[in-house]
């Protein structure tokens, strides 16, 4: 008896040490996966890179820093731009975005050419039929082709928010030329930060739809480069009608802008001095204009 309970005890002792050891290879083994799946593997045919790496986070937190003020409170964020949605004339007083090289070389998505109201919009955007039989192109404020970078861009900016009534031949014309020039600056800058939008003082040109949206008398774009190098920034007002004025023609500074918006831009970006500076400039001697877009407007883009 008194070998068998020796025997007992040892026995014992050797099932406690192999279940501590195959507990602790369990946790070693839980670790192992957790990091494992945690991390992802750097391997470019697992884990493409498809586009800018920058989380919705990211972007919000940088938004956040450059926003113009806004005159109605009704600040709507997307996911590549931010607005201030005007109920009073069912369209944006401002969108505001950061463009850049890196977006505008990537491979551009295709258009959805798919109009819709903005969900994001609490008291209702405008419609596809406010525009139907008006006389009036749905221009974008935040150019489809600045969006182009990926599908959730594009999309969003064919919200009914992001478009305003623009006469024909300027949206085809002068304004084209100026978001095309816009994007060759973002090109030799490297980064851009873009507020565009209406003037709607006075009650604009009129209305057009059910929904009563304001007709612009003019649109405004104000670029800024805050490169260290070289910090700059331009501003336009540009009446909603044909041109055959050169761009420069219609420069202004961001403190006209501001006169004539009751908006204040860029107020959290930079220092006051260098804002003074900046809204106060119109500083286009930087900014090289094309002669070549200037002759196609003028020749071709306000005949078509």
């Amino acid at each position: 008896m008194a070998n068998y309970r020796k025997n007992q005890s040892s026995g014992s002792g050797n099932a406690v040490k192999v279940g501590l050891f195959a507990a602790l290879i369990t946790a070693l083994v839980a670790v192992y996966n957790f990091f494992t799946k945690s991390t992802p593997p750097n391997d470019p045919n697992t884990n493409p890179i498809t586009e800018e790496v920058i989380t919705p986070r990211e972007e919000i937190e940088d938004s956040g820093n450059y926003l113009p003020t806004s005159t109605t409170g009704a600040i709507v964020r997307h996911k590549y731009y931010t607005l201030s949605y005007s109920e009073n004339d069912e369209q944006a007083e401002w969108v505001a975005y950061v463009l850049t090289r890196q977006r505008l070389q990537m491979d551009w998505q295709d258009r959805p050419d798919l109009f819709e109201t903005d969900p994001l919009v609490r008291t209702g955007s405008a419609t596809l039929s406010d525009y139907r039989g008006s006389g009036y192109d749905r221009g974008h404020l935040a150019p489809a082709a600045d969006m182009a970078f990926n599908t959730t861009a594009i999309t969003e900016s064919f919200y009914l928010s992001n478009i305003s009534p623009q006469v024909r031949d300027f949206n085809h014309g002068v304004w084209k030329e100026l978001e095309e020039l816009s994007r060759d600056w973002a090109v030799k800058f490297n980064k851009l930060y873009v507020v565009t939008g209406p003037l709607l003082k006075d009650g604009g040109k009129g209305e057009i739809g059910a929904n009563s949206v304001t007709v612009p008398t003019a649109y405004y774009k104000i670029l800024l480069d805050l490169s260290e190098t070289n910090p700059k920034a331009i501003a336009f007002i540009v009446p909603n009608e044909v041109s055959y004025d050169p761009l420069f023609k219609y420069v202004v500074t961001i403190d006209e802008v501001e006169k004539q918006t009751g908006i204040n831009f860029f107020p959290k970006l930079m220092s006051r001095d260098l804002e003074r500076d900046l809204e106060s400039n119109p500083n286009y001697d930087l900014w090289p204009f094309s002669k070549k877009k200037f002759d196609l407007r003028v020749n071709k883009w306000n005949k078509e």
